[in-house]
């Protein structure tokens, strides 16, 4: 299991945005300055896509300068497909001129990469023709204002609403469910990092280029991610910068180990799967060791643990082969060293790793982190009723 070339090189640029400046240009020469430059000016293309368009598209030069040299490139902002071309136009709209080491870092770097060196400039002339709102150089002007704005939007560690993605995407994270409120508490700190996502299931069935509205969303939620997407499904038509998927099954726990260590660690898995049972439970043995210390396991739609035809029970909700029910067992790992010694219950494989287990409607997240907070002094009685217990002390003299 391989990235393809393109996500390849996003990651490359990903990493090496996180270096001072010297670090960064120093390996963005290695890769070479004009294809770096296009990925990135993709990657503004993509994410100024996001919103509401110009009324009219926008041809924009980008003016940037490495090592002494000058690097032009067209795109037109507010196109259905704003693609980009080396080369400059006489006249244009909107001119956005910028070290390109600082546009790879103000891109895919840590917050506070900083804007020192961008000039942004915007057609003047020959002013309107008349008061008129719909004067065309008034219309103009305002489509390349706002494609000025979304351009600068772009190129900042903007933290977008997820409700709103979710929307816009076609996810059903809002609305269809409700999630995207629980998905904001738990992964706003992470939404500004380097990240490795996996998402289990990427919809549209048999259609190697439908679904994957979510993928969509959590690339434009972390600007700095790496989105992976596993369907049972060939979903090839999807590629695109930092956003790959992948063919296979959820339920088989030994390609899942495999996939976990060839493109693993993760810092965030989503169960959005099949949803039976037996596939979560597979699913999570596999890849939990895959997911690195500090990230998170969710597990979503487990109103399925209570249906019988998906592996669930409504009788038995206790049961370790439901899913909610296996998610319980987790809150035992969790106070593992709580249990009395007699209690002879046997080491579960993640107790060292539960940290924290959180249970909402049809959602579960589990995070990842050392599980070694001690337990009460040994000399606690744990057998003993404390208040019979507290009477055998005896009582301190003044």
């Amino acid at each position: 299991m391989n990235y393809s070339d393109e996500n390849v090189l996003a990651g490359q640029l990903i990493s090496i945005a996180d270096g001072t400046y010297e670090d960064t240009a120093a390996r963005l020469g290695e890769i070479g300055p004009d294809t770096v430059a296009v990925a990135v000016l993709r990657e503004i293309a993509w994410r100024s896509r996001f919103g509401t368009p110009p009324a009219q598209p926008v041809t924009t030069v980008f003016e940037l300068s490495h090592e002494g040299k000058r690097l032009d490139y067209v795109m037109t902002v507010g196109a259905e497909d704003p693609a980009i071309a080396a080369g400059a136009v006489s006249d244009p709209w909107l001119v956005i001129r910028q070290d390109l080491v600082e546009l790879l870092r103000a891109v895919y770097g840590p917050p506070g990469a900083g804007s020192a060196t961008r000039g942004i400039a915007i057609k003047d002339e020959p002013g309107p023709g008349s008061f008129d709102p719909a004067d065309p150089w008034r219309v103009a002007r305002s489509a390349a204002e706002l494609a000025a704005h979304r351009i600068v939007t772009a190129c900042a560690p903007t933290h977008y609403d997820l409700g709103e993605l979710s929307l816009s995407y076609g996810s059903d994270k809002w609305a269809g469910h409700w999630y995207t409120q629980h998905y904001e508490r738990h992964f706003a700190p992470l939404r500004d990092s380097r990240v490795r996502v996996l998402e289990l299931g990427i919809g549209g069935f048999q259609n190697p280029s439908a679904g994957g509205a979510s993928l969509l969303m959590w690339k434009q939620y972390f600007r700095r991610g790496m989105v992976l997407g596993l369907d049972y499904f060939d979903k090839s038509g999807l590629i695109q910068p930092r956003i790959q998927p992948i063919q296979g099954d959820q339920g088989d726990r030994e390609f899942l180990d495999g996939l976990g260590r060839g493109l693993g660690p993760f810092d965030v898995v989503i169960d959005d799967g099949s949803h039976i049972s037996g596939d979560v439970i597979a699913s999570f043995e596999a890849l939990f060791p895959h997911v690195r210390p500090g990230g998170l396991y969710v597990v979503e739609d487990t109103q399925t643990s209570y249906w019988s035809g998906w592996g669930g029970s409504s009788t038995r909700p206790d049961d370790p082969s439901t899913s909610v029910g296996y998610l319980k067992t987790l809150v035992d790992a969790l106070h593992h060293r709580e249990f009395e010694s007699d209690a002879a219950r046997p080491a579960g494989p993640h107790d060292e790793w539960i940290g924290g287990v959180h249970f909402y409607h049809n959602i579960v997240f589990i995070e990842k982190r050392c599980n070694a907070e001690q337990s009460a002094a040994p000399w606690v009685p744990r057998h003993t009723n404390p208040m019979e217990w507290l009477k055998q002390i005896p009582e301190q003299s003044a």
